[in-house]
């Protein structure tokens, strides 16, 4: 149950005005619950080929079958059958952003999307539930060849890639989750950076779950083509309400030759959410995929962003941070494989836990028979605000080279009521002394993230760390 410190939080003027208001928008009619003729149902609004309209019945055959994973956070509260698992706002996507219907407008104006997108953002993509809602790409980024648009466009005007890339790097046997988001996925992005191109400023999007116990399952493909390079920002958030509501998302990175990719996730998920991610890339030669995740909302969080490290003198870093307040539990970290010679990786996760907040970092690093002269470097820190926070570390590491280099560090620190003092004694409050050390804990994240981000991360830390510490 919600404690008291946690209401305060979700009931401040600041994060009602900010992320847990709920607008109130039409949608479409649909029915609670997941059976077969939802699958059906979800392909024929759509008007998909049959071929996807096979893959989603394969996937809800499988999604039958599995299990809910057990070995993590406690799962067991999800009923499955009390989720809309399509909420479609009522009017079409809009390539202008006067054309959006008002009350959802409303909504990304108040956070703040088409401001950021105006000052920063070379294109964006705004999605409400199941629907995207808006789209628009600046004319040099065609102009370049680039394609960005929502993922069920693409099943329609670029069947080949898709035919060739979805479902391939994310399989639905892979876990429930991924069967149940390839059963029932809506909108999403799906990017294709030609050869040699190289976006200069990034592509956005930004998630919303607004209508109460709904599901979101959007579905991301990113593929650069030999020697591009693009970078991806997410924003995801969602309202307070009593009952819970499911995210469960897959994101699927291809880097070809020489290719690079920075996807950046910005979490804000409210308390209520389940938000259950598969997300992962293979990378060939001389590519390089970083992950930068950054998950600050949600009631239990699993995330763990994977990289596949294909061909020779490939690289991937994921570096996240997760800020565990009170009720939540953030499970994340990341995995690596490194396939071929000569490859490089990096795993840096930061955690940091206050009141019954649980954080859990799990890792996996896999240098396999054929990674020659392998580099690896494993950090995992974590920080207590208090003596009542939790945190784990489930680092794996399996190496089959003996010519491998791998390092792993793990630090586990507490604030002490010294530091809080010292800094009081300057004439700074004890929020913002608290909010100051978390800050400078994660200035690793921080300072990778485009100058927008960064300060939003900074304002959504200092929200959560609000209470002081004891």
């Amino acid at each position: 149950m919600v404690d008291q410190q946690v209401a305060k939080i979700v009931a401040s003027e600041e994060y009602r005005e900010k992320y847990g208001f709920t607008s109130n928008v039409e949608y479409e009619e649909f029915h609670k619950g997941i059976d077969e003729e939802t699958v059906r149902k979800i392909s024929k609004i759509k008007s998909e080929p049959e071929w996807m309209l096979e893959k989603r019945l394969t996937a809800f055959k499988i999604f039958l079958q599995k299990p809910t994973p057990t070995w993590g956070a406690d799962l067991s509260s999800i009923n499955y059958d009390d989720i809309y698992y399509y909420r479609q706002p009522k009017g079409k996507e809009a390539n202008k952003w006067e054309d959006v219907p008002s009350d959802i407008k409303k909504t990304f104006e108040k956070l703040g999307v088409p401001e950021a997108e105006a000052k920063f953002f070379a294109g964006a993509e705004a999605q409400f539930d199941s629907s995207v809602v808006y789209s628009h790409v600046n004319k040099e980024l065609e102009r370049q060849g680039i394609i960005f648009t929502d993922t069920d466009t693409a099943v329609r005007k670029y069947p080949e890639l898709m035919k060739k890339y979805f479902g391939t790097i994310i399989p639905p046997t892979d876990n429930k989750f991924a069967a149940l988001n390839t059963a029932v996925w809506s909108g999403g992005s799906f990017i294709y950076i030609p050869k040699g191109v190289k976006a200069s400023m990034p592509l956005n999007a930004y998630f919303r779950i607004n209508a109460e116990k709904s599901g979101q399952f959007e579905r991301t493909l990113i593929i650069a083509d030999e020697g591009s390079e693009v970078q991806y920002i997410e924003g995801c958030t969602a309202p307070v309400y009593a009952s819970n509501s499911l995210h469960s998302a897959i994101v699927e990175l291809v880097a070809l030759k020489g290719a690079k990719i920075r996807y950046v996730t910005i979490q804000n998920w409210s308390k209520n959410v389940f938000n259950l991610v598969t997300q992962r890339a293979h990378v060939e030669e001389d590519g390089r995929v970083e992950w930068i995740d950054a998950n600050i909302g949600s009631k239990i969080n699993m995330k763990y962003p994977s990289i596949y490290l294909k061909g020779r003198n490939a690289s991937g870093e994921v570096l996240s941070i997760a800020l565990a307040g009170e009720g939540q539990v953030q499970d994340s970290g990341g995995k690596i494989y490194h396939l071929a010679p000569n490859t490089t990786s990096k795993i840096i996760s930061k955690s940091v836990s206050k009141g019954s907040g649980v954080s859990t970092f799990r890792g996996m690093l896999h240098i396999g028979k054929n990674a020659e002269n392998a580099k690896a470097h494993v950090s995992c820190d974590a920080l207590l605000l208090d003596g009542f926070a939790k945190t784990n570390t489930y680092p794996y590491n399996q190496i089959q080279r003996s010519d491998a280099i791998v390092s792993h560090e793990a630090k586990i620190g507490k604030i002490s009521d010294d530091e809080i003092f010292y800094l009081m004694s300057r004439g700074i409050s004890e929020e913002d002394a608290v909010a100051m050390i978390v800050l400078g804990f994660i200035d690793d994240l921080t300072k990778v993230l485009p100058m927008e981000y960064s300060l939003e991360l900074k304002r959504l830390i200092k929200l959560d760390t609000s209470g002081g510490v004891g």
